[in-house]
């Protein structure tokens, strides 16, 4: 649309040097090149539109705008002429696309530019005619520039509640969905660090989570401290959202800010103390907003620390992030507490019923096997050697079996997650069965929710049963990984002598459209097949 908008208004601007070629003055060479040249370079964006949109969305293009605009108004006169107009298209397209400061710039480059144009044309323009276009365009590019940034603020905004709202999920736990929206605050808000500090279930205690900006991309585990420790984070009321800045110089009041509003009111008021001067020192911010949580367990507070200003909006807006987002976290927390005690007691039943159901009769089938090796030995029976094999691997399944009852009744923790414990064990039977070597790897920091390693675990099981089932393959490999708020599940087999076929493994592709996820699977020019499996979280 911008292009041809532009296009446009490079025709109309020819035409009007046959049209009325009077109203723009004496007519040289230069000013053909230059109405010319504008066309050309209309032309040529335009084209290049149709096939890379994404050229166009850069910020020179809008300054080469200004400056063919003032190379027409300095062609056409100057005094008199109606093409400064099109100064505001350049203002247009660079604050809708970019936002205000963008936007402000091309105005004030704008207006700067008509000034100058005048003086080198050496218009007898009346200064109060050269006045009244300059503050005409420097107002109205103004209004263009602040509502342009207006709306792509309330979209930017619009789409990180969207995320915060998915990012409240049961499936990705408690401490996933926190760091995830302390990511997404930080980054929309484009600070050094966002903090997180609740109340934890021990007396005296807080639990406190921050996502700094140098370690992007990492997990956010939440650290335990004492209420000394937290006390300047907490010197501020649960009833104050707080703004503080400093500021730049200490005589001027208005360089910098410190307002409180209070719970239910509409006035911000000056904070006294020097509560916020003694925050930001200590955190090594420059300026900061805060709002308070409202949550079951007690109180808690959200900080994002930033090196530049903040506005009243942003913390409004934080406060508003907070309302919508931390209290659905606080009821999974509540659920998973709940589920995870309900967990517990059947745990302890399932290992009594192991026990008692399980193990019992296969150490007897291990007995009953035994007595016929020795029948067959005294015989010279040839299936000795089978029978021995037999006897083994029910010794060993019976060892397992008490490991795991063991572990499962007293819920102790593995060196590695669960999940990979699970896939491990998982692969070594299909090696030992069907004689398939499959790989796995898996990221050092991998760490996700009980209900999402459920899922995975019956997408990796389907993904392997496929290569049983559907190849030939004798190798494969599993790779396992998160980073960028994404989970990554990658299943590869070798080559096999069947031909190459495109295919959708159905089941992996429900669960994962079920999980909000995407599946992508290639072929590769060795003949191998790898399915992609991409799950937000």
């Amino acid at each position: 649309m911008v292009s041809g908008i532009r296009l446009l208004l490079a025709v109309a601007a020819v035409l009007t040097l046959f049209i009325n070629p009077q109203g723009i003055g004496k007519l040289t060479g230069f000013t053909w090149l230059v109405f010319f040249g504008y066309a050309l370079n209309s032309v040529t964006l335009f084209l290049l539109a149709q096939v890379q949109h994404s050229l166009l969305h850069q910020r020179k293009i809008y300054w080469f705008d200004v400056a063919w605009c003032g190379l027409i108004v300095y062609c056409t006169g100057a005094q008199n002429s109606y093409f400064f107009l099109f100064f505001f298209f350049a203002i247009l397209a660079a604050s809708f696309h970019w936002g205000f400061r963008e936007g402000a710039r091309i105005t004030l480059a704008s207006a700067a530019l008509l000034a100058l144009v005048v003086v080198l044309a050496g218009a007898a323009m009346a200064l109060s005619h050269l006045l009244w276009c300059v503050t005409f365009l420097l107002a109205l590019g103004y209004m263009i520039a602040y509502w342009g940034g207006l709306g792509l603020q309330q979209k930017r905004r619009l789409a990180l509640l969207r995320d915060v709202s998915r990012m409240a999920n049961p499936r990705f736990g408690v401490d996933q969905s926190i760091a995830s929206v302390l990511e997404k605050t930080r980054r929309f808000f484009h600070a050094s660090s966002c903090i997180l500090i609740m109340r934890d279930n021990e007396p005296d205690s807080w639990l406190l989570r921050s996502a700094v900006a140098a370690n992007a991309g990492r997990a956010i585990s939440a650290g335990r401290i004492s209420a000394a420790a937290a006390a300047p984070l907490l010197a501020f009321s649960p009833e104050q959202t707080v703004i503080y800045a400093r500021r730049r110089v200490a005589a001027l009041a208005w360089s910098g800010e410190s307002r409180v509003l209070m719970r239910g009111g509409a006035r911000w008021r000056p904070l006294a103390d020097g509560a916020g001067a003694a925050l930001a020192e200590l955190m090594e911010a420059r300026a900061f907003i805060s709002v308070p949580l409202r949550l079951r367990k007690g109180d808690g507070r959200v900080y994002v620390m930033a090196p530049r200003g903040f506005n009243r909006a942003d913390a409004l807006f934080l406060k508003h992030i907070a309302a919508q987002a931390f209290p659905v976290i606080e009821n999974i927390e509540l659920l998973d507490r709940l589920a995870s005690d309900a967990a517990y007691r059947e745990r302890q039943k399932i290992g009594r019923d192991l026990h008692d159901s399980t193990i019992q009769p296969y150490i007897g089938l291990r007995h009953g096997i035994s007595a016929l090796r020795h029948a067959a030995a005294a015989a010279g029976n040839p299936l000795v050697g089978d029978l021995d094999k037999l006897i083994a691997m029910a010794t060993a399944v019976i060892g397992d079996m008490r490991h795991f009852a063991k572990s499962f009744n007293s819920g102790l923790v593995r060196d590695e997650p669960e999940l990979l414990v699970a896939l491990r064990r998982q692969i070594a039977q299909v090696k030992e069965f069907y004689g398939i070597d499959i790989g796995l790897r898996a990221a050092a920091d991998l760490d996700v929710s009980d209900r999402l390693a459920a899922e995975v675990f019956q997408i990796v099981t389907e993904g392997v049963s496929n290569i049983r089932k559907h190849t030939g393959a004798r190798r494969g490999s599993i790779e396992l990984g998160c980073a960028d708020g994404w989970f990554r599940i990658v299943i590869e087999n070798e080559a096999d002598a069947r031909p190459a076929r495109q295919f959708l493994p159905s089941s992996i592709a429900g669960r994962a459209a079920a999980l909000g996820g995407r599946l992508h699977v290639a072929q590769k020019t060795d003949g191998s097949t790898v399915v992609q499996i991409a799950i937000p979280v």
